[in-house]
């Protein structure tokens, strides 16, 4: 059963070499809750401050903010990239994170290589790595190119690679930002689709955007952020939480 959990989640980014009275450090603690820490005088940005929530199989969450109020802290706390300064966060189930799809891509591996390694670190087995291989090879269109380093792909040819990756492997949590578009027309088409059904397999979805009209679209509760914090929700209410 999915279940996502965050019990008061701090995470605080220690800005070294930024002195305590400079302009840019004053500018960036009014932007950004920053602070400085008392005892050592170092500058601290507080990209989330005591953020609880607790989301179960069905839940769709939208999380909505301006530019720096912690969105995409938060969704990587959750994906378990970056661990909370204090507070804990509870995890069941596998996660996909769509946040940056290329994170965690080899450029020195071959495509083939790199669907062995991201499927390990999402937890699949090599026995259904190897028997999805052939459907994300077809899927990504690259043909002899996934015999190559990624390090020879364009930009397009990677991205095509890493979306045709990450959606492939079902999971019990689906984290994104933004909703996600890459390749040509034709190729978009065909991504639509199975984003959509990555979506619909999965048990919970936290999905991160500027636009309401998609929040309001996709998900079934919204909470918004601002310098860090849950300042509002709205729909049906994140058990434990604001």
């Amino acid at each position: 059963m999915a279940e996502l959990v965050l019990e008061d989640v701090t995470v605080e980014f220690p800005i070294f070499g930024a002195g305590a009275t400079s302009l840019k450090t004053t500018l960036a603690a009014a932007a950004t809750g920053g602070r400085i820490g008392r005892d050592t005088g170092v500058t601290v940005v507080q990209a989330l401050r005591e953020v609880s929530l607790s989301l179960a199989a069905g839940d769709r969450l939208g999380v909505m903010g301006h530019n720096g109020a912690g969105k995409s802290t938060l969704l990587q706390v959750m994906a378990g990239v970056y661990p909370p300064t204090r507070g804990r966060v509870i995890r069941r189930g596998t996660v996909s994170s769509l946040v940056n799809p290329a994170m965690g891509i080899e450029r020195d591996a071959t495509g083939y290589e790199n669907i062995l390694i991201r499927g390990l670190i999402q937890g699949v087995s090599r026995q259904e790595i190897t028997r999805l291989t052939p459907e994300i090879a077809e899927f990504s269109g690259l043909g002899d190119y996934l015999a190559m380093p990624v390090r020879t792909y364009s930009t397009g040819m990677l991205m095509r690679l890493a979306f045709s990756i990450v959606t492939s492997f079902r999971a019990d949590i689906v984290i994104m930002d933004e909703w996600l578009s890459v390749g040509d027309a034709e190729f978009r088409e065909r991504g639509a689709v199975r984003l959509r059904d990555l979506i619909q397999a999965t048990g919970i979805l936290v999905l991160a955007s500027h636009s309401p009209e998609l929040i309001d679209r996709e998900c079934t509760a919204v909470v918004e952020l601002c310098h860090g914090g849950i300042t509002a929700f709205r729909g049906e209410r994140p058990r434990g939480g604001g």
